[in-house]
């Protein structure tokens, strides 16, 4: 008699309910880092300091694309703008913009995915200039044919300069952050 197969048969069987077990845990941590990034991004945009929030919204994209992937990071991309056009931050004339602002989140967590590999300064730092450049475009020729210079020049601030200095700063954050539960 050999008993040596259903030894292995057993230790495998083991073995893959330990991996489930495993993953099972992983996807509750998942799930749940989910969840609080979330309600962080739920949250921050209901401070009315663009300089405080922004940064920090940046910061728990970039660390949410870091820790779970692409897919989340540009499902919370959304959150931000719709939490900020809901609760009355957003002002009026820049509602039709929404999906501009929506893109350049994508734009930065797509660009810090795929480069953060090779080097996270490059992923971050070239996510940031291209949802800055971006932003500064899409501003500049959707409110051309809309609004006066004036209130244009205001608003083309608020959605480039500072959303380079937010991206940035969230950049650094993020990187403190990851560096902290050693994930870099």
């Amino acid at each position: 008699m050999n008993f040596w197969p259903d030894y292995q048969i057993a230790e495998e069987a083991e073995d893959e309910a330990a991996a489930a077990a495993v993953a099972k845990g992983m996807a509750k941590v998942s799930v749940g880092t989910f969840l609080v990034a979330l309600g962080g991004l739920i949250i921050l945009p209901l401070f009315h300091n663009q300089f405080f929030s922004g940064p920090l919204i940046n910061a728990v994209l970039l660390i949410i694309t870091m820790m779970l992937g692409l897919r989340a990071g540009v499902i919370l991309s959304f959150v931000p703008s719709i939490m900020a056009l809901l609760a009355g931050l957003l002002p009026a004339l820049l509602m039709p913009f929404l999906p501009f602002i929506m893109a350049g989140n994508i734009l930065l967590v797509v660009i810090f995915h795929y480069l953060r590999q090779k080097n996270y300064w490059l992923g971050a730092g070239l996510g940031a200039i291209v949802k800055f450049a971006f932003l500064t475009a899409a501003i500049q020729i959707f409110f051309r044919f809309f609004i006066n210079k004036p209130v244009v020049q205001a608003i083309a601030y608020m959605m480039s300069w500072n959303q380079l200095y937010s991206a940035l700063l969230g950049a650094v954050i993020a990187f403190a952050f990851l560096k902290f539960i050693k994930r870099i």
